[in-house]
């Protein structure tokens, strides 16, 4: 059955609305919500009207697109999904799809041979293990790192809207420290993904404005603001995160050389996945390697260092030794503590 673009839209609008389950949706919650969506895709200002969401509803109810989608009214007002983890994003793909998903994964393999689209090979093999494993009914044979629990990926899509159309979003957020959360004003700038946590990198709309990341898994909510958007006109973007591992950051803060040793058995894996881009081998023996990278001062930097244990050892600079060595001892505290 063919389907036309607003109605897709109309499809996928309804299916985020009702996959945020920290709001309450009701039917005319979702035609403000679908007659946004279309102004903003198709520059369309004519609004949806009732009926045509009441089929929309109808229609991924049914099994015609292969949805099927348990959507149930609660309290005979509210809109939702009776299974939590539900979207028609997870369903199976139709013949037309599977098409569509052959002739792209064809054009993009065209140029996994250039240096230039290198980020396209996991994409690519992504694609092709998907029309594998549906064409044969069969599992995936690649199994990419996942987390089916991971919190905030519902903001993901609301803030890149934003920053795309440069526009303040408020952001109630509680950090991991705070008592409880705050509200203010942000624009964002870049949205970034860490060991699979998704991060947001803009500014706070305060008299101080500073430029701050946040960490989508502990906001909870977002909503488009009235305030004027502040352009970035200060960093850049696409170099901002390159002199550090992880996100934590602050602008003006200066890399420094960290040196650290790597035992001889655990010395081919840094090499073969190096901690970071600007990774060196300085010196080596029987003993183990001497490597450097140059990076700023982090919590993901020591993080990463003391996941080796006794299979590394840190040489500098003096201050960072100094850290380790004050969370060794506390880790050694820990153990003995706890002895019985």
């Amino acid at each position: 059955m063919p389907v036309n673009r607003n109605a897709l839209i109309r499809y996928r609008t309804i299916d985020q609305c009702l996959q945020n389950r920290r709001r309450k949706w009701t039917l005319d919650d979702l035609i403000a919500a679908c007659g946004d969506a279309i102004y903003e895709y198709q520059g369309i200002d004519t609004g949806v009207s009732r009926r045509t969401v009441q089929a929309d509803i109808e229609m991924m109810r049914s099994n015609k697109l292969g949805y099927e989608a348990p959507i149930v009214v609660v309290d005979k007002k509210y809109y939702t999904y009776s299974d939590k983890n539900y979207s028609i994003t997870n369903s199976p793909l139709n013949q037309q799809d599977m098409q569509v998903l052959s002739e792209v994964s064809g054009l993009l393999k065209q140029f996994k041979g250039f240096n230039h689209f290198t980020d396209l090979n996991e994409m690519v093999s992504k694609l092709e293990d998907k029309i594998y494993s549906q064409k044969t009914q069969s599992s995936p044979v690649i199994d990419f790192e996942k987390n089916d629990n991971l919190k905030g990926l519902e903001w993901i899509e609301v803030i890149r809207k934003a920053i795309v159309a440069k526009k303040a979003i408020c952001i109630t957020y509680q950090s991991f420290k705070a008592r409880e959360a705050s509200t203010f004003c942000f624009s964002g700038y870049l949205l970034k993904e860490y060991r699979n946590r998704w991060f947001v990198l803009g500014m706070q709309h305060k008299r101080n404005a500073h430029i701050m990341t946040l960490a989508l898994d502990r906001i909870q909510a977002v909503e488009v603001d009235e305030e004027p958007y502040r352009e970035n006109r200060t960093l850049d973007l696409a170099t901002y995160y390159n002199d550090c591992l992880g996100v934590t950051k602050s602008p003006g803060q200066r890399d420094c050389e960290v040196v650290f040793w790597v035992d001889a058995a655990n010395a081919p894996y840094v090499i073969t996945k190096p901690l970071h881009h600007t990774q060196k081998v300085l010196s080596e023996d029987e003993t183990g390697k001497i490597f450097s990278i140059k990076v700023i001062l982090n919590f993901e930097l020591e993080r990463e260092l003391l996941g080796f244990g006794a299979k590394m050892r840190v040489l500098g600079p003096r201050i960072l030794v100094k850290q380790i060595k004050a969370q060794l001892v506390k880790t050694l505290a820990n153990y003995e503590n706890n002895q019985e």
